[in-house]
């Protein structure tokens, strides 16, 4: 099941004026994050400065998130579907996979026509709508759900697969990527049907494991179940955000990186995570990135510690990227291979004195802002970013935004 256009549509629930109006949300970023379907047949798309969009699209009505909003809304959407099964997965703030398989005897009712009462009773209740897919594998709905949108029930059934799956270009597979598809293009391999037609010797010696699976989800073999417990942990952390106007000043950069790094390592603290490694990345206005990746001896979640490792490489990325004259738009770090501290408490806190000095005061400061709020004490390379604040693009970092990517 698939929100259609969940953002903008829980904006339209909460104020029915907006109903049948070109909106987008995002004002608060500086960049259109989310829009309705009469905005995007306008032509306005995801990613558009704001600024442009009110030059090029004066009549878009233009919001800020309300992204405490969304997860309430996206958290009465799947109690809905949790009436009709427990086996519910969240997947995204507004997907889910559900498992309906046995429930059609003891609600007496075909498995279509539970879809149909899920979409029905979300619609009235709280007046979005959701797209749904029913298949007999979690890839086949994925694909189905985006079949027919807005409000779409697109059913797969065993024996139409192959009939689908001919009208579905190979791109649109879900864990399909642009390079998996190019290359599989290459391979003569341009839609779903052509990837099941071969045989189980070609996609061991052409694909890696993942695809192998993906092969057989489109054949009909359920190989992925429904994993319906609550993600607690994380295999990243991920901090990013676009602001503008686009700039060059290394200070201002420099600093936003340390924000986010301060940020992703205070989330790590609080599960009781730590990464091997990080990486960052500024993304210019050509929508170009610009990486760089740095591993660690053992596991670290301190940004003071972290922050001067990956400094020599944002210098040397910031004056090839000035040489060529173009504005850096976004900004990103990101913690990898994480581990829990609590089992390697030994090893990550054992290197000197200074670490569980610098550990036993980001404690205190955890503390501090759980009981009064964020930075309530920061990094000096931290301060530009945060009282720089560049026409509309404000922190929208908060706890409520990061339950979206939990």
């Amino acid at each position: 099941m698939d929100g259609d256009a969940f953002f903008v549509a829980v904006e339209v629930a909460k104020n029915p004026t907006l109903k049948g109006l070109p909106v987008v949300t995002g004002q608060e970023r500086g960049i259109v994050t989310a829009l309705s379907y009469e905005a995007k047949a306008l032509g306005v798309s995801r990613g558009l400065p704001i600024f442009q969009l009110k030059k090029l699209f004066p009549s878009v009505i233009v919001l800020p998130g309300d992204y405490a909003s969304y997860v309430d809304y996206s958290e009465r959407m799947f109690s809905i579907v949790r009436r009709y099964t427990d086996d519910v997965e969240e997947y995204s703030i507004d997907e889910c996979f559900a498992d309906l398989t046995g429930w059609d005897i003891p609600l007496q009712m075909s498995y279509k026509q539970i879809a149909e009462k899920i979409q029905k009773e979300i619609q009235d209740e709280l007046h979005i709508s959701v797209s749904v897919g029913l298949a007999p594998t979690k890839v086949l709905a994925k694909i189905a759900s985006k079949h027919m949108k807005p409000h779409g029930l697109t059913v797969i059934e065993q024996e139409s697969i192959s009939r689908f799956l001919l009208k579905t270009p190979i791109h649109n597979i879900w864990g399909i990527g642009p390079q998996t598809s190019q290359y599989l293009v290459r391979h003569g391999v341009l839609t779903g049907q052509d990837l099941v037609s071969k045989n189980e010797s070609w996609v061991d010696h052409m694909l890696s494991k993942p695809y192998k699976q993906i092969w057989k989800e489109l054949r009909g073999l359920s190989v992925s179940p429904v994993d319906p417990d609550t993600k607690d942990d994380y295999a990243s952390i991920q901090k990013t955000k676009t602001f503008y106007p686009p700039t060059l000043d290394p200070v201002f950069l420099f600093s936003e990186l340390s924000k986010h790094m301060e940020d992703a390592c205070a989330k790590a603290r609080h599960y009781h995570l730590a990464p091997r490694s990080v990486s960052f990345f500024l993304k210019t206005q050509t929508f170009r990135y610009h990486r760089s990746h740095v591993k660690f001896l053992s596991p670290n979640n301190i940004p003071e510690m972290i922050l001067p490792r990956i400094q020599k490489d944002f210098t040397h990325i910031h004056s090839k990227i000035k040489k060529q004259g173009i504005l850096i738009r976004t900004t990103g770090v990101t913690l990898h291979d994480l581990v829990d501290t609590r089992v390697t408490q030994g090893d990550l806190f054992g290197e000197d004195q200074h670490v569980k000095k610098l550990n036993s005061i980001h404690k205190q400061i955890d503390t501090l802002e759980h009981k009064f709020g964020k930075r309530m004490v920061y990094l000096a390379s931290t301060q530009k970013a945060i009282h720089k604040k560049k026409d509309g693009a404000t922190d929208a970092d908060t706890e409520d935004r990061n339950l979206l990517f939990l």
